[in-house]
């Protein structure tokens, strides 16, 4: 099924942290991002399940609202520019989705033996970077998404927008957003990984060892909402819980107030900073990772008054 493109192509709606004072966010204030432009409204837009399964089936939004119920909070964050890996960005939300549990999803097809992979399909095409792409495709593999991802049709208890990436979306909590693929047409059971600009040429990083994985699992980092009555706040978060936030105040650490974590949720954190000029927050998480001081994407947050 072919989807129209909105004209102006590449969406890009930003939202500046001082905005992200909700612990949910809400949908006016959680940013969009579409490579392609969005894709053409399509309220009754089925998916379809096929590869190695045990029959190929063809669900529509009435047939996945039918499953069993899930609802998820988690942090929704996008990786930032492909094209730009270097570039500071934090482009990020809370967000509650309701949907249906992935294994749920496959088990109406019935999953084979021998799948490994799941290829998730979006219709929004066209071209980004100087290369042009059929669709919109990410591989994740199946073990770790299975009973974590969910195909989603409400997002904060509205039915999934358009512009949201409804009537159906796959949703996977602790992972970077490129992977919860919008306006969903196609699961895919396979043994490999396909070949594609948003598999195998960008949405990559280098490991120590010198090869290029795709980008999953969510970096370690924090970010500076506000400053009221002479304390500050944020949000820490990574694919596993935060453990531990620094905040300097001019150079010096103070008390820091962190939150216990609720599943894949982003934690709060406030600390006194008085009429401190220059604040800083680190964050470290439960396996050890710290935010880079600079030079990354997750690098250390200042907040400057």
């Amino acid at each position: 099924m072919s989807a129209r493109m909105d004209p102006v192509g590449a969406v890009r709606r930003l939202v500046p942290p001082e905005r992200l004072t909700s612990r949910v966010t809400a949908l006016e204030d959680a940013f969009v991002i579409a490579h392609f432009g969005l894709a053409a409204p399509e309220p009754r837009r089925p998916v379809v399940v096929n590869g190695l399964v045990d029959r190929a089936v063809v669900l529509t939004p009435d047939d996945i609202r039918a499953l069993p119920q899930r609802r998820i909070e988690s942090v929704h964050e996008c990786f930032g520019n492909p094209l730009a890996p270097g570039e500071w960005v934090r482009r990020a939300a809370n967000l509650v989705w309701t949907g249906a549990r992935l294994r749920d999803v496959l088990d109406v097809a019935g999953i084979g033996d021998d799948a490994t992979s799941l290829w998730a399909r979006g219709a929004d095409h066209g071209e980004f970077g100087g290369s042009s792409a059929p669709d919109y495709l990410k591989d994740l593999p199946l073990d770790d998404v299975l009973d974590r991802a969910l195909v989603a049709y409400r997002c904060n208890d509205e039915l999934l927008r358009a512009d949201r990436g409804g009537p159906l979306r796959l949703v996977v909590p602790g992972y970077f957003g490129t992977n919860s693929v919008k306006w969903l047409t196609e699961l895919t059971l396979a043994d490999h990984r396909p070949e594609h600009l948003f598999t195998t040429r960008l949405y990559l990083r280098p490991v120590p060892d010198g090869r290029s994985v795709p980008v999953r699992e969510l970096d370690v980092t924090s970010v500076l909402t506000h400053v009221e009555d002479g304390v500050v706040h944020g949000w820490a978060w990574s694919s596993v819980p935060v453990t531990r936030v620094v905040v300097t105040v001019d150079g010096r650490p103070v008390r820091v107030e962190l939150e216990p974590a609720r599943g894949r949720a982003w934690q709060g954190f406030r600390a006194v900073v008085g009429t401190g000029r220059t604040i800083t927050a680190r964050a470290t998480d439960a396996v050890g990772r710290t935010q880079p001081t600079s030079g990354a994407r997750n690098a250390v947050h200042e907040l400057h008054l």
